[in-house]
C-alpha cells in the first residue's frame, strides 16, 4: 500500500478511536458484556432484527410481532443505551464509507 494512503489510514482510524462515537459505544459494550445473558439476549435481537431488515419483501405482521415481543426487553435502560450508541457509531462508519466511495467514484 502507498505509504502516504497507510498514514492517512492509520490517522483515520486513531481518529475514530477517540471519537466520542466510539468511545460511548465501547462503554457500552463493556457494561453488556458485565452479564454474559443479557449480552446474549442483545445478541439474539440484534440477529433477528437483522434477518427482518434483510427479508426480501416488507411484511408489516412479522414487524409489528417482532416488535411486541421485545417492547420490554428495549425499555431496559442497559439494553436501549447499548443499541443507542451501537447504532449512533454504525452511522459514522456509514458516513465514512459514503464519502470515501463517492468521493472516489467507486462504483
Amino acid at each position: 500500500m502507498d505509504a502516504n494512503v497507510e498514514k492517512k489510514n492509520e490517522e483515520l482510524i486513531r481518529a475514530i478511536l477517540d471519537s466520542e462515537s466510539y468511545k460511548e459505544y465501547r462503554r457500552q459494550l463493556d457494561r453488556v458484556q458485565e452479564d454474559p445473558i443479557l449480552k446474549a439476549q442483545i445478541d439474539d435481537y440484534r440477529q433477528r432484527n437483522f434477518e427482518l431488515t434483510m427479508a426480501d419483501e416488507t411484511d408489516l405482521v412479522r414487524i409489528s410481532q417482532f416488535q411486541q415481543e421485545f417492547k420490554d426487553f428495549r425499555q431496559d435502560p442497559l439494553v436501549d443505551d447499548f443499541l443507542a450508541a451501537e447504532l449512533d457509531f454504525c452511522r459514522m462508519m456509514q458516513v465514512i464509507e459514503t464519502r470515501l466511495i463517492d468521493a472516489l467514484d467507486f462504483q
